[in-house]
């Protein structure tokens, strides 16, 4: 049987007309490139990409059919202080019957003539997470003006990994291409991620490219050529999901697979496939066969609970209190629920799959979920693929309502996910009626709320009481950081940022009760500094919610996601007591940003001797489009100027 390619898809339907490819020769930089100082395009990169390749084929090696996956990469150091790249790192397959290897690596430093040669003994290998292995080393001698070449092999006996291709870094790149000479009968679906354009898109026939012994018919490959060129660095920013969603990259994904003798398999599967499997499934279907074991183990007082959400929330803070997360995230392997709750600690799904079993004895309808955590790649939607999903949570209905919620950390109240877990979707598996997409949305109620009564004395201190209260995600992130300090230390680090403060009788309400808000109050001191017979007030010297403004490219193209809604409030009264007079005050402003998303004022009072300042923010959005980042920016940049930029003048009397 000859094997023809029968499958091209979207991208790569027509071939690059015109433009010319790019070639390098391993251990030869050029003098252009010895004697490149900067980079024009981007003044800030500290080094570029100056050639890169990638080509993945197909071999006998001993007898055994393996992926070839080999790579080149040629870097010029401009800034060596500042550059990140100069220890490589190798990640390879160690999960399966066969490990991956990474065989003829080789590297050098190129120094205006002198070369500097990697020294196999200076090759590390690590073990970063389970399933993977790293192969690392350092370039040698690295200075201002370095080129700096590596190359390596991975052999593979994994046609499912074929990979795929990297083009955008975070430093610029000015050419780089991914060749694949694959046989026919391995047929992959592709995808491009990114906004960056192919300089090269080309695909072509191979005959008679691969054979075995003892097959009277070779194969034909298809021969796909990709490349970028000018490639611009990827610059991350606050307030983002994954790069791993906007970098440009080209995504393999194989679909099916004919033997030599014309046997299909398939390996593209669709949900309800996945849901069958679900059902039987060790590691995930059978541990949520728990029931009978958490009836006997919850709290009987839990248990005769008639209102089936007092019901749940109970149980949601039971199982809470009662792990302690491990910090791993698990899907697919090492989730044992029973043991993980006798021994009181966990990975994210045996915690989760615990909550479900609990709400399931307790009469309640709950499912599980999947989705990606924040810092991954969004999943496709087209089929499951369901090595992209790497956490679990627990979907709870009561009537009409649904309710999403995360055990595993100490800090969050019941239906409001950690903050990793605010990533678009997640896949509810559902045994019975089959899965299917659910929006993850964030809780909309998310308050920091300062308010602060404060009054000069004849001494010329500042005096008075502060109180501030949390809401929703303003009061996880405090819970947290006063977890992670303690009380003490939280305190003096508050007391730094206002200047020549004291702050006594501290004292924090709600802290372990993460059903109630969170409130702080405490009394402060503040001498200010006179110069001449005036005084200078930042009218913010409590409190700025934003330092400096977040956004700062100039473009950016991809969204901008806060993960949640927020309103942010500062009052304050401040009692001048005959002491001082108003000599200017700030004038009031208000911003807003276009369709509803989102508005900040401030507004000063000054009447019978005090000035009063009502500070607001609010976004009601969290999700901002790349075609809305300017005016979010504009937005911003009003904010920073009325919380850091503006004064209070005081003349004494």
């Amino acid at each position: 049987m000859r094997f023809l390619l029968f499958f091209l898809i979207g991208f790569v339907s027509f071939a690059s007309l015109g433009q010319e490819r790019v070639t390098s020769v391993f251990g030869s930089p050029s003098s252009l490139e010895l004697s490149m100082k900067t980079y024009p395009e981007d003044r800030e990169a500290a080094g570029v990409v100056l050639f890169e390749s990638g080509r993945n084929s197909v071999k006998l090696k001993n007898n055994k059919i393996r992926l070839i996956k080999e790579v080149y990469v040629k870097m010029k150091v401009l800034d060596a202080k500042n550059f990140e790249h100069a220890t490589v790192a190798i990640p390879y397959y160690t999960g399966g019957t066969f490990d991956e290897k990474v065989v003829d690596i080789e590297a050098i430093t190129n120094n205006s003539g002198l070369k500097s040669y990697l020294k196999q003994a200076s090759i590390f290998t690590e073990d970063p997470v389970r399933n993977w292995a790293v192969k690392k080393f350092t370039f040698p001698n690295v200075q201002d003006g370095s080129v700096l070449e590596y190359r390596y092999t991975i052999e593979s006996p994994y046609f499912v990994y074929l990979g795929g291709w990297q083009f955008q870094s975070t430093i610029p790149k000015l050419y780089t291409e991914f060749e694949t000479e694959i046989p026919g009968n391995y047929v992959y679906r592709r995808s491009l991620v990114g906004n960056e354009k192919l300089y090269l898109n080309e695909v072509s026939l191979k005959e008679d490219c691969f054979w075995l012994p003892g097959y009277e018919v070779n194969a034909d490959c298809e021969v796909a050529l990709y490349a970028m060129k000018d490639v611009p660095a990827f610059k991350k920013e606050q307030y983002m999901l994954s790069e791993k969603n906007y970098m440009a990259r080209v995504i393999y994904e194989l679909k099916e697979f004919y033997d030599f003798k014309g046997n299909k398999t398939e390996y593209t599967r669709k949900w309800k496939d996945v849901d069958k499997e679900f059902r039987f499934d060790k590691d995930l279907g059978r541990q949520l066969g728990y029931k009978n074991f958490f009836e006997k183990n919850l709290p009987a007082s839990v248990l005769s609970m008639s209102d089936p959400l007092k019901k749940a929330k109970a149980i949601y803070y039971f199982i809470q209190s009662h792990f302690t997360y491990n910090g791993k995230q698990r899907i697919l392997s090492d989730i044992r629920v029973k043991e993980a709750f006798e021994e009181k600690t966990g990975n994210s799904s045996e915690i989760n799959i615990s909550l479900i079993n609990a709400l399931e004895a307790a009469g309640l309808d709950a499912k599980i979920v999947l989705l990606a955590t924040r810092d991954q790649a969004l999943p496709t939607k087209l089929y499951p693929v369901l090595t992209e999903f790497n956490y679990a949570i627990a979907l709870l209905k009561i009537g009409e309502t649904t309710y999403l919620l995360d055990a595993t950390s100490k800090f969050t109240p019941f239906a409001v996910l950690p903050t990793t877990a605010l990533n678009n979707q997640g896949r509810v598996l559902d045994i019975k009626e089959g899965s299917y997409w659910i929006d993850i949305i964030p809780t909309k109620k998310n308050v920091a709320y300062i308010n602060a009564q404060l009054r000069f004395t004849e001494e010329q201190t500042l005096t008075g009481k502060v109180s501030e209260t949390y809401v929703g995600y303003p009061a996880v992130e405090e819970r947290k950081e006063i977890g992670t300090r303690g009380i003490e230390d939280f305190k003096k680090e508050k007391q730094k940022f206002i200047s020549d403060a004291l702050l006594t009788e501290f004292a924090v309400e709600n802290q372990n009760n993460v059903a109630e808000n969170l409130k702080e109050t405490y009394n402060v001191t503040i001498t200010p500094e006179l110069n001449g017979n005036k005084v200078y007030l930042s009218p913010f010297f409590l409190q700025t919610f934003y330092d400096e403004n977040p956004f700062k490219l100039d473009t950016r193209s991809y969204p901008v996601d806060f993960g949640f809604p927020v309103s942010q409030t500062f009052l304050m009264s401040l009692d001048l007591n005959n002491q001082y007079t108003i000599a200017e005050v700030p004038q009031n402003t208000i911003v807003k940003l276009p369709e509803n998303a989102g508005e900040c004022s401030v507004v000063y009072g000054t009447t019978g001797g005090k000035i009063s300042i009502r500070f607001s923010l609010k976004l009601n959005q969290h999700y901002f489009t790349p075609e809305k980042y300017k005016s979010l920016k504009e937005f911003f940049n009003a904010v920073v100027t009325m919380q850091n930029k503006e004064l209070i003048v005081l003349e004494k009397v």
